[in-house]
């Protein structure tokens, strides 16, 4: 089965062609990074206008690329939920404009269960070379989920079966390495930035807090992110009311390194000690991490080193927003879902994976 899928939950517009929830036949991906990067995070406005204009060469590319013409496809996949409402508009749009017209099923997908699904794509065709896990995870899976909007460990029972068992109580883990990225001077976006400038620094030279919740599996960022702020305002020699936005001009490289691996350090620590947690907990058979932060080498170094089970992780490619993951999702919610009816489905900006 044969499935196209379509992703335009933020910034990036893409495309894929995923055979039996399995194997990759066209992965395309337009990136609004450098459309964005000027103005330190995504304006959504601009993003919606930037999906328009690619979407159907987007589209068009993908099933070029993996030798398909409409009668090869079986159904078409598409993120509904959760993202920018103008960015979701575009892809539903496209999704539901293409599923009418040739006459395909059409399967609406939860853009942050789609991210696990990354990890099931193990086969691909000759004119892709990805270095993809060697076989698909097992049941039970946790799966440490991590990205600019979402920091969550849920545990799978089976397809369509899961449980959300933690989750950030304030920020999410990617959106605290971009708020530290500006306040150390950092381009944006913080994930890839603060981890360059990370292996120039020592991730001991500043003790920073791990919060202590009463949840047992659940994160929290934000006290992490003020005592980055505060110990920046103090070894540049300014009190708690000096402008955050001020700061980078007063960072030399020293402190910059040295912050950006201690926050890091301190950060992937978190994650790794609940995740940790939760296996020890639940014994899975299999653990995953999923979403923009898995591309991060220190998350997946020490999660390597805490758990004692090998990790066959997902390529960086397919970490990040990508189609494959809506397209091999599609194949799976096929087995289990009826359906959309095209003419109405609707975005829903905001919905959390439990209430899929």
């Amino acid at each position: 089965m044969r499935i196209l899928g379509i992703e335009s939950s933020c910034d990036e517009t893409a495309a894929a062609v995923v055979e039996n929830g399995e194997r990759l036949l066209s992965n395309v991906i337009n990136s609004q990074i450098d459309i964005h990067a000027e103005y330190g995070g995504v304006i959504p406005e601009i993003a919606a206008r930037s999906h328009l204009e690619v979407i159907n060469p987007v589209i068009n590319k993908a099933l070029a690329d993996a030798n398909c013409t409409w009668y090869d496809i079986d159904a078409i996949a598409v993120t509904y939920a959760p993202g920018l409402i103008g960015s979701l508009l575009i892809g539903t749009l496209a999704a539901r404009t293409l599923a009418i017209i040739h006459n395909k099923p059409l399967y609406k997908i939860h853009h942050v269960e789609a991210h696990v699904y990354a990890n099931f794509i193990n086969q691909q065709s000759g004119n892709l070379s990805l270095s993809l896990p060697k076989k698909q995870p097992s049941f039970p899976l946790l799966s440490l989920i991590v990205s600019g909007g979402h920091s969550q460990l849920v545990l799978f029972q089976n397809h369509g079966d899961y449980q959300l068992i933690g989750q950030t109580q304030d920020d999410a883990v990617g959106e605290a390495f971009d708020k530290v990225a500006k306040i150390l001077g950092l381009p944006y976006p913080g994930g890839p930035s603060i981890s360059k400038a990370a292996k120039l620094g020592d991730p001991h030279a500043f003790t920073l807090p791990i919060a202590k919740l009463q949840g047992k599996y659940d994160f929290s960022f934000s006290g992490l992110k003020t005592a980055v702020l505060r110990a920046v305002q103090r070894e540049v020699g300014k009190d708690f009311t000096f402008p955050s936005h001020e700061l980078p001009g007063l960072v030399d490289d020293e402190l910059r390194h040295n912050m950006a691996a201690s926050f890091q350090f301190t950060a992937i620590k978190t994650l790794v000690d609940k995740t940790r947690q939760a296996y020890d907990d639940f014994q899975p058979a299999s653990v995953v991490i999923a979403g923009g932060v898995a591309a991060n080498q220190e998350l997946r170094h020490q999660l390597s080193g805490a758990l004692p089970l090998s990790i066959d992780y997902a390529p960086i490619q397919l970490c990040t927003d990508n189609a494959a993951m809506i397209a091999a999702l599609g194949y799976y919610r096929a087995q289990i879902d009826q359906p959309t009816d095209p003419y109405d489905l609707e975005v829903q900006p905001s919905l959390s994976m439990t209430s899929v």
